[in-house]
């Protein structure tokens, strides 16, 4: 058999697992998908049931379980950190103490017990690795590079918040670190908490508002909150915020800052919210892109691979690609914690001899990221039937044409097919599809699919042949992480022809695909290949025939708040609870109007909002 390595992360949020096959992955999800807890945080029992189900393994087939973080070190922060605040974080100290000193400290030996319970044979050795030594391998090792820079940015791990690598072959060698509590994710963070969204789950819904405002802020912003370097470093005045004190991110100090209390969460939206977001992203991007010069320089590589969770905005990542520092950038995408299962497990992998096969191909490790389950048309008949619904099993070629026939004419459909992607994108696997030249689509999806704030962008997936001509973008976007700009030939008006502002904007058609053009005439663009996803760009193929269009918007296959669809039985709850008009199954089609009455509870208090 293969060498096995099994990475985790967990007890923080995002738990995932991921299999590696001889420095292959071969498998990986996140628990979330499972347990239908967003940002699940718990051991992720069922995401390594899975990945051990996918080569018919059990524990004592592993070599090695890679653990993403050292709960030693972080445990000395996390002490630092509140003594350095005593007295004033003696409540937060004293309901965190009681975890770290009952298990989280002796974290290997709970994990060892909580793999036992598996009943799936005796666990190997646990190996732990640190934190972003774990961001910074996701990155590199399965990136289609012989040799790189590598940064990594996030909140915080066990100390480090941004670290810059070279990698080299099968190796990663640190060469320079910034430390908690100066953190770029935490900056972000705290103004995510300020304008009324949820930290560790809002970052992107501040990243999509911030077109609606202007950047007033960003002087008060380097004045006062932080210190930017030439070489992109940078430290935070901690008067200003509140996480070394509680649990708050921001405080009265913060308030006093930028004239108001926090936004109450779903409360109406104002140009302060606007333009506070403009700021914090575009003194995001100064930083990235300095840090970026500086991971050139130190390592004088031409390409760079980015993990963390800051490398999840798309924004700054399109910013840096167009800027040109370096001629490729490789993000890796599941870049944030869910990563971290991959990367310590590659860590490993690496250290005993794994050997980087795919590197000389001109393609990523990645299988397009669609590393978790399938569900064959057994598996998928079984569950249509227990729930009694009505559905026509068809070959592909009728699946495609009645898809793109459906599409045409203004419907939104729900498309299941492959396997589940790894990350938080959805590339074509679990996906909600509609036609993007459709000026009312984006309204009507954010409010009567996905139930979501109304200014909130969707994404297009374009046949990648085709993507220079929809779109201003400097290379490949596979897994949906660059935004560019919409090719000026589409564009239907200029920046400065509306007098509109704020949530106004959205009334106005500023592209020939206007559902997938932000407010600014941006895109977070989703290449799609015929090599990692065959089915998905036929169907994109398909579409380009009957309309000359070779784009359709994309979306999670989803409602707020829930995470995306695992399993056929997802795909049909969430279609039964939402408008889509037609449900592609696999092999199967299902029309809403054939449904039988749905019943179901108040499923919207249920799924809490994110």
């Amino acid at each position: 058999m293969s060498e096995l390595i099994l990475g985790l992360s967990a007890h923080y949020h995002d738990s995932a697992a991921t299999l590696l096959a001889d420095g292959v992955p071969i498998a990986a999800a996140q628990e979330e998908r499972f347990s239908r807890s967003r940002h699940d945080s718990a051991f992720p029992a069922n995401a390594i049931r899975y990945c051990l189900n996918e080569v018919g393994a059990k524990l004592p087939d592993l070599s090695a379980v890679a653990y993403y973080e050292d709960p030693a070190l972080k445990f000395r922060r996390v002490l630092a950190t509140y003594l350095g605040a005593a007295p004033h974080a003696f409540r937060t100290f004293h309901h965190t103490l009681p975890p770290w000193l009952s298990w989280k400290l002796a974290m290997t030996h709970h994990l060892g017990r909580q793999l036992a319970r598996l009943d799936l044979g005796a666990p190997p050795q646990i190996v732990v690795r640190r934190h972003h030594e774990s961001h910074a391998a996701s990155a590199f090792f399965p990136s289609p590079h012989k040799s790189a820079a590598v940064l990594a940015i996030d909140g915080v791990g066990e100390w480090a918040t941004t670290t810059i690598w070279h990698g080299m072959g099968n190796q990663l060698r640190q060469l320079a670190e910034l430390r908690f509590p100066h953190s770029l994710g935490l900056l972000y963070s705290a103004f995510t908490y300020y304008c009324g969204f949820k930290v560790d789950s809002g970052e992107y819904k501040l990243m999509g508002l911030a077109p609606y405002g202007t950047p007033r802020y960003t002087d008060l912003i380097r004045e006062r909150l932080i210190d930017i370097k030439q070489d992109g470093s940078f430290r935070l005045n901690l008067r200003w915020f509140e996480f070394l004190r509680g649990q708050a991110m921001t405080g009265r100090g913060f308030e006093r800052l930028f004239g108001g209390p926090r936004r109450v969460p779903e409360a109406p939206l104002t140009e302060r919210e606007f333009d506070l977001a403009a700021s914090v992203q575009w003194i995001t991007e100064e930083v990235v892109l300095r840090l970026a010069r500086t991971a050139r320089r130190l390592t004088g590589e031409p390409r760079l691979c980015l993990a963390g969770g800051v490398a999840l905005n798309c924004v700054a990542n399109g910013k840096l690609v167009n800027e040109g520092t370096f001629e490729e950038v490789w993000v890796q995408p599941a870049a944030g914690d869910a990563g971290g299962s991959l990367g310590a497990a590659f860590a490993v992998a690496m250290s005993r001899g794994a050997h980087r096969v795919h590197v000389g191909t001109g393609q990523d490790a990645m299988s397009g990221a669609l590393l978790g389950p399938a569900y064959d048309d057994a598996d998928i008949r079984s569950a249509l039937d227990r729930r009694g619904a009505v559905y026509r099993a068809v070959d592909e070629a009728t699946l495609i044409d009645q898809v793109v026939t459906a599409l045409a004419a203004g419907k939104v459909v729900g498309w299941f097919q492959g396997r589940m992607e790894f990350g938080p994108r959805a590339l074509g696997a679990r996906s909600i599809l509609a036609d993007p030249r459709d000026p009312g689509m984006q309204s009507a999806l954010n409010l009567k699919i996905k139930f979501r704030e109304s200014f909130r962008p969707f994404a297009p997936s374009v046949l990648a042949e085709d993507a220079k001509d929809y779109f201003e973008l400097a290379q490949d976007s596979p897994y949906m992480l660059l935004v560019a700009k919409v090719s000026p030939a589409l564009r239907i008006c200029g920046d400065s022809t509306s007098l509109a502002t704020g949530l106004d904007l959205l009334r106005i058609a500023r592209s020939a695909i206007p559902a997938v053009t932000h407010v600014d005439f941006s895109a977070r663009v989703q290449t799609v290949h015929s090599e990692n996803n065959p089915v998905y760009h036929r169907l994109l193929t398909a579409f380009k025939e009957a309309t000359k269009c070779s784009v359709l918007v994309n979306t999670s296959f989803n409602v707020r708040g829930e995470p995306i669809v695992c399993s056929p039985d997802d795909a049909y709850t969430c279609f039964m609870r939402t408008k889509i008009d037609l449900l592609a199954l696999g092999g199967h089609l299902l029309e809403k109007t054939a449904q039988p009455p749905y019943q179901d509870d108040d499923w919207r208090v249920l799924i809490p909002m994110d």
